[in-house]
């Protein structure tokens, strides 16, 4: 597949698997996107959210067992569209944001590229 959007769009990924981070990015980098932050654990997630310059972030729900929301709870404050991933369906998202879009770990390259479109077109809420 042949990246449609142009280049320059940034990503900020939180993921605690390391192949699947590695994954990830090498996907978004196919998508023509760049990850600009990442982090494998809450806390140096949670100081990204607030400092990372990004167009979008893709969030794991559950990194090293803890709970995305907080990071969650950051991005939002700042008005940057996330997606959360995850192996648990929709009923593993954090209540208060069950209304965000979900990718369904595994993931393909074409979902992903709908997914961030869909997500980048919406106002942050």
């Amino acid at each position: 597949m042949t990246a449609t959007q142009p280049l320059g769009g940034s990503v900020f990924l939180v993921e605690d698997e390391v192949m699947i981070r590695m994954m990830v990015a090498d996907m978004l980098e196919e998508l023509g996107y760049r990850v600009v932050a990442e982090a494998g654990e809450i806390g140096e997630a949670m100081k990204l959210a607030q400092t990372a310059d990004f167009d979008i972030a893709i969030l794991d729900v559950n990194v090293n067992g803890k709970v995305i929301s907080p990071v969650a709870e950051l991005i939002s404050a700042r008005n940057r569209p996330f997606i959360f991933a995850t192996g648990y369906g929709s009923s593993g998202l954090p209540e208060e944001f069950r209304d965000r879009p979900a990718l369904q770990k595994p993931f393909q390259l074409e979902t992903l590229a709908r997914m961030i479109d869909a997500a980048l077109k919406s106002p942050a809420a």
